[in-house]
């Protein structure tokens, strides 16, 4: 389950991932590198990680190298070098999958959606045409978010498009053009200005084309926005309970409905007596003509048989389609049990929250207890010792009495020592045994690291000869 959640979010944040890695444990060195190298480039533009893994050894150590540092820079939390790279266990693909999938989360909630205060501009930009209007909108549109940045050169020479009514002008004077060649350059140039201005004319549809699709792309994305935004609301009041908000969603949708049948009504009554007339109005046509009233009845026929075959098509394709979605969801477990994972999960959690701070309580009142009883006892031996050093002096019993006494502390206070080295042992042993354990599970494969070995070496080798071979 947790698997196909990570997997999925890396292909949906744009991550490739290949097709016959179905869960994070089929991940090998070179597969864990290029998804690695390709989660960095997306996270920093900057750097350019390369997605294949080298065949020189020495240059597989020197990119996972560069890998674990790039990643301890995002604030990867624990041990990260070239060997939880070339090789990882189970648990460290897990941690590193899942710290990638974090980040690039993180990201994609810190793109910037641009504000939607200058639509009217935008607007009058589209009725009137003015290039002037068009450019400041769009350098406050660069500014806001609007990558218009590469339409800035094609808006510079937007003044031109007023050039050809002025070549063009009736009341130019004649007597300029005195010979055939002045006439023909002027023919000329005023046909490249025409061509320029047409040229110009098709950017500026374009753009102001291209502006209108980003605007209406934002206008969704603000819809979509508005309906989370209210979801969350919806989700959190804890005056209104959610059947409330169910009771008025219905509400709105009866209401929703009845306009539209209404609307039906309307439609069937206006169209009824249009589709009379237009019969009517054929008939009437074709009464004097046999055979085009034929071809009509034919072409008719024909329409209807396409629109049949076509409805047919699309019915195949959407049950082709439906039938791959129930193959791949037949393999994956349904929402419910997300769901209820999601729920048991929330709900060790909430308990073991709990008992943390239940052991901590119990923890802290041991610690006091402990605390006075060892005050009590340094008090009743102070007090104790010199009670007894007091009749030691008077009386030889005395003094048998209280070497008996500084002994039995003595031997005391050592076994409280031991006890407490005996405690730090145990807690050590315990630390240890979980690095083992760990070490144990990782996948030390003796034969590949001998193998690599082999290969610096040999590589080692090669090197020095070509040093040799250099120096002669």
């Amino acid at each position: 389950m947790e698997d196909h959640i990570l997997l999925k979010s890396l292909q949906n944040a744009g991550v490739s991932v290949p097709g016959n890695v179905s869960s994070i444990r089929d991940m090998k060195p070179e597969t864990l590198v290029s998804i690695s190298a390709q989660c960095l480039n997306l996270l920093d533009q900057t750097t350019t990680f390369p997605s294949s893994f080298p065949d020189s050894l020495v240059d597989k150590f020197k990119i996972c190298t560069d890998i674990a540092l790039a990643v301890k820079r995002l604030g990867y939390i624990g041990d990260m070098t070239y060997y939880k790279f070339l090789y990882p266990s189970e648990e460290d693909l897990f941690k590193l999958v899942r710290f990638l999938v974090e980040r690039l989360s993180e990201l994609s909630n810190a793109v910037k959606i641009p504000d939607l205060k200058d639509m009217n501009a935008i607007r009058i930009i589209k009725k009137d045409g003015s290039t002037d209007n068009l450019k400041d909108y769009m350098e406050k549109a660069n500014d806001k978010g609007l990558d218009c940045n590469h339409h800035q050169e094609n808006l510079k020479d937007l003044g031109l498009q007023n050039v050809e009514p002025e070549f063009s002008d009736p009341n130019v004077d004649n007597a300029s053009f005195t010979g055939s060649r002045t006439l023909s350059f002027g023919k000329d140039k005023l046909t490249g200005i025409a061509d320029e201005s047409e040229i110009l004319q098709n950017q500026k549809k374009f753009l102001i084309e291209e502006v209108t699709a980003r605007i209406s792309e934002i206008q969704n994305l603000e819809e979509e926005f508005q309906l989370l935004k209210a979801a969350s609301e919806m989700a959190f009041d804890d005056q209104h309970p959610i059947d409330f908000y169910l009771e008025q969603l219905n509400d709105q949708v009866d209401s929703r409905k009845l306009n539209i049948m209404e609307l039906d009504s309307q439609w069937d009554a206006f169209r009824k007596p249009l589709e009379e007339k237009k019969i009517s109005l054929e008939e009437s046509l074709y009464a004097n003509i046999p055979e085009a009233r034929e071809k009509l009845q034919k072409l008719r026929e024909v329409e209807l048989e396409r629109e049949s075959i076509l409805s047919e098509i699309r019915r195949e394709d959407e049950h082709s389609k439906l039938s791959v979605d129930l193959k791949k969801q037949s393999g994956l477990p349904s929402r419910t049990s997300y769901i209820e994972r999601i729920k048991e999960i929330t709900k060790n959690s909430r308990k073991q929250d709990a008992d943390i701070e239940r052991i901590l309580k119990e923890t802290r009142e041991l610690q006091l207890e402990s605390n006075s009883i060892q005050d009590r006892l340094h008090r009743t031996y102070t007090v104790l010792d010199e009670l007894v050093f007091r009749e030691a002096k008077k009386e030889p019993v005395g003094r048998q009495a209280y070497r008996l006494l500084t002994s039995i502390h003595e031997c005391f206070e050592q076994i409280s020592e031991k006890i407490l080295l005996t405690d730090r042992i145990q807690r050590e042993m315990v630390e240890h045994e979980k690095k083992l354990t760990a070490m144990a599970t990782r996948s030390l494969n003796i034969d590949k690291l001998q193998a690599d070995l082999d290969a610096i070496r040999k590589e080692n080798e090669n090197l020095q000869q070509q040093l040799q071979f250099a120096e002669q």
